[in-house]
């Protein structure tokens, strides 16, 4: 699995320990992990709606397969990921909520608060956060006595999910100018998706807005 690790600036600063941690939390188990930042240098901001366009792109291109994502409160990254196309999100701020979204809800993101109740060794929850979201299959369902019908429901929140939001090439025409900016200019994420994503569909619409801007200058 692909796993992706991407923040808002506001927390930038953690950028790394948040890396770290879900490398250390995925290990052993054949995971890849890309980090795409927002790193300490970079010097435009990207607020929670912006990142969340980044997380819908990486994931419906096909280029990830999840997305290990939070902001200051972790609330705002959750429900605009969940406004998008193709993202099922979770609110993890502790190892209880973690497991449980992996194991029933089996979402392609959650969203961690790096900045709210994280003070002197909030290491310490986030890195045990990481780990039991990590620590089992995803979508094994929970209890044990109840698994078959969990995952039933999942299946049918899935659906929804889908239906409700239509693609992320159907959504990219109809977005505000500056959000579509903010998405292209960031090349790590634009790239990452142009060479290694699959949906065809999702490939050319991104083609498409990076040919009017070079068009543009």
């Amino acid at each position: 699995m692909k796993i992706a690790v991407v923040q808002a600036s506001s927390q930038k600063e953690k950028n790394q320990l948040f890396y770290e941690s879900v490398v250390h939390a995925s290990s052993g188990q054949e995971h890849e992990v890309i980090n795409f930042g927002i790193f300490p240098e970079e010097t435009v901001n990207y607020i929670y709606v912006q990142i969340a366009l980044q997380v819908c792109l990486l994931l419906e291109s096909g280029a990830v397969d999840f997305v290990v994502t939070g902001c200051s409160s972790g609330q705002g990254m959750m429900l605009a990921c969940n406004s998008l196309p193709g993202i099922l999100c979770g609110y993890v701020q502790n190892p209880s909520d973690a497991y449980l979204f992996g194991r029933i809800n089996d979402g392609n993101a959650v969203s961690y608060p790096l900045g709210l109740n994280f003070g002197w060794a909030g290491e310490i929850n986030l890195n045990a956060t990481m780990e039991r979201l990590f620590h089992d299959p995803f979508g094994c369902g929970y209890p044990k006595g109840e698994a078959a019908r969990k995952r039933r429901d999942t299946e049918v929140l899935k659906n929804i999910n889908c239906m409700s939001k239509g693609t992320f090439a159907d959504l990219l025409p109809r977005l505000e100018h500056d959000l579509v900016e903010s998405l292209i200019n960031r090349k790590i994420v634009c790239d990452y998706v142009m060479q290694y994503g699959t949906n065809h569909e999702c490939l050319e619409a991104l083609e498409n807005v990076l040919r009017q801007k070079e068009d543009r200058t």
